[in-house]
């Protein structure tokens, strides 16, 4: 592949699949992330000048300027006076980024990262549901509840439903006890989202996870801390299950 690649075509409308209401610049940090996160721009690769890529995206170059400090912000790309902009090393991303998770899953994700992504969580959630277990209140309780009815009444499958299976998974952060466990809230939350509507829109018969989810409450509301912990790894490895599956 050449050092410069060719951007994908040009666009002008703020409606996209999964990029809905965007203002222009965020669509076309959007069309530019999701290229280098699948490869169309390889680490080290030039995204060209900013007078030439702005018009070969049909955007202006405030708008392009504006997309560019977001990818910056994100660890996806490095700009620098005369030597240009360059897609930085996988190392360098940050891919617990809530944008970069959505756009990851945009399209068909990798593997390898669908596998990392679930690792992280198997080394956060099952300890976090432990803590939750030992130190959650009752408002903790009925806000996991209250995600569980969402689950049930809604389904997986509408966001209403996704929203109720993040709003699950980001109490039980809280629940902890823990600042730093709930800082990841976002990340693990956003994680969530994406790798549910992942699964729901390309499995041609979608589990239901509700009893797995079920398992985990009534552990952490038993104040049962080693019960809440076997609970979140067998959620966790059926999600990765699922979700692998989907893939295929």
């Amino acid at each position: 592949m050449s050092s410069t690649a060719t951007p994908p075509p040009a666009t002008r409308s703020r409606k996209r699949k999964g990029g809905e209401g965007l203002r222009i610049h965020q669509a076309i940090a959007r069309k530019l992330g999701i290229a280098i996160l699948n490869g169309t721009y390889e680490p080290g690769s030039s995204l060209g000048g900013e007078i030439e890529a702005s018009e070969r995206l049909g955007v202006s170059r405030t708008a392009y300027r504006e997309a560019i400090r977001i990818l910056i912000a994100k660890g996806l790309i490095e700009s620098r006076p005369k030597a240009g902009t360059h897609v930085l090393p996988r190392r360098r991303w940050n891919l617990l980024d809530p944008d970069i998770l959505a756009w990851m899953f945009s399209e068909k994700p990798d593997r390898d990262f669908v596998r990392d992504l679930f690792e992280l969580r198997g080394i956060i959630e099952p300890e976090a549901a432990a803590l939750a277990a030992a130190r959650r209140h009752d408002g903790h309780l009925a806000l996991m509840r209250q995600a569980l009815d969402g689950m049930r009444v809604h389904g997986l499958a509408c966001g209403e439903g996704q929203a109720a299976d993040q709003d699950f998974h980001s109490t039980m952060l809280e629940a902890a006890g823990n600042d730093a466990l709930t800082s990841l809230i976002g990340s693990v939350g956003a994680a969530v989202r994406w790798t549910t509507h992942f699964k729901q829109s390309n499995s041609p018969v979608p589990r239901n996870s509700l009893p797995e989810h079920e398992a985990v409450h009534q552990a952490i509301a038993a104040g049962d801390p080693d019960g809440a912990r076997r609970a979140m790894k067998v959620l966790l490895e059926y999600a990765r299950s699922d979700v692998v599956d989907s893939i295929a």
